[in-house]
């Protein structure tokens, strides 16, 4: 179990520092058929797609339906958080009581671990929550872009949090990803769809997001280097803070009138958003574990690009060449981004061998 944790562990660290583990790649080439392989990657990427993007539009359906016509975005995400925190508890028991069925840790409920990662939790609110009242004001082909400002936090962050420099090339980068929010700002406006209290949310979405990872890197020992330990509790801690939201918000009285309360499809549409909201961390980590981070990232990327194209189509609208051209700028940043630290994260890999092989060779 123990090195269960630390294989979870490393792979997040992998995932918040940008670096690949060539090891544990060339391991798995040589043990598995390329074909076979390749077709894993094939599957475990779809998953991810269709995962990430259903959620998104299932998200907006029920922020921002005109046939739901459900004002109440602090309860969706609350609900979507109760489902995640139970499913984990659920798959917790089952693998206690069917030892050997699958490989999930025991989740117990302790105060003192859940105290240690509430600061996480704030943020982890922040994140959903933000994100969700993002995707209620702005729409679906936005999103993207009003929430890409990640990238920018997380290079400002590392500098004034934790004294890390970055590249001149991350940062031309940066400044492209910067250039393309802007002009897609511009052009939302030109065209009359531009809210600007979701493009405000959809900036302090990005924010948390960052914030987020550097908080998990810190809090993960509290919970022995476990991601679903981690999920667990945050999830938990989310459902009690979120209480007192719902009551200053309004929204309980909002729910307590809404006229499909009592509607099976409401409720079962709900249960599905928390469904895929549970789905993404792991299939996030499937992505990672099968690929590589970097591979991760610029799957995402694809997968932003795929959904945008999708969220014009299917909402029949109409965008000029700079809308399209912010996006691209946007996706093309982010793509350079994870390119630049790649390179450099290879660099610095590389960097000690020179001086190991001149040693042994003094030695010898």
């Amino acid at each position: 179990m123990n090195r269960a944790s630390l294989k979870r562990s490393k792979i997040l660290h992998m995932a918040l520092m940008g670096t690949s583990d060539p090891s544990g790649e060339a391991e798995a080439s040589h043990e598995k058929p390329f074909v076979l392989r390749a077709l894993q990657i094939a599957l475990v990427v779809s998953l991810y797609w269709v995962t990430s993007i259903s959620m998104v539009f299932l998200n907006k359906y029920l922020l921002d339906s005109p046939s739901l016509r459900l004002d109440t975005p602090i309860f969706v995400t609350f609900y979507q958080c109760l489902v995640t925190a139970l499913l984990c508890k659920g798959l917790s028991s089952l693998a206690t009581c069917c030892p050997g069925t699958m490989d999930f840790p025991t989740l117990r409920l302790d105060l003192r671990v859940a105290r240690s990662i509430l600061p996480l939790s704030v943020v982890f609110i922040g994140m959903i929550t933000f994100n969700n009242l993002c995707l209620k004001y702005v729409g679906v082909a936005f999103y993207n872009v009003g929430r890409s400002l990640t990238t920018v936090f997380n290079v400002l962050l590392s500098y004034l949090l934790l004294k890390q420099t970055t590249s001149f090339y991350a940062l031309l980068a940066c400044s492209i990803i910067i250039g393309g929010f802007w002009l897609g700002v511009d052009q939302e406006g030109a065209e009359g769809t531009l809210s600007w209290t979701g493009t405000l949310f959809g900036v302090l979405a990005s924010l948390c997001v960052s914030l987020n990872a550097i908080y998990t890197k810190k809090v993960l020992p509290a919970v022995d280097g476990s991601i679903w330990r981690l999920t667990f509790y945050n999830n938990v801690n989310a459902c009690v803070l979120f209480l007192p939201l719902l009551l200053l918000l309004g929204e309980l009285p909002a729910l307590y009138n809404f006229p499909q309360l009592g509607s099976a499809h409401f409720w079962g549409m709900m249960t599905l958003g928390g469904l895929f909201g549970f789905a993404i961390g792991y299939v996030t980590g499937l992505q990672i574990k099968f690929t590589s981070p970097l591979t991760h990232n610029v799957s995402g990327t694809a997968k932003a690009c795929a959904q945008t194209v999708l969220a014009v189509l299917y909402y029949e609208e109409t965008k000029s060449f700079l809308w399209w051209m912010s996006n691209m700028m946007v996706l093309g940043g982010s793509s350079a981004y994870t390119w630049a630290r790649g390179w450099e994260m290879k660099k610095i890999q590389e960097e000690p061998r020179p001086k190991e092989e001149e040693k042994s060779n003094v030695e010898v």
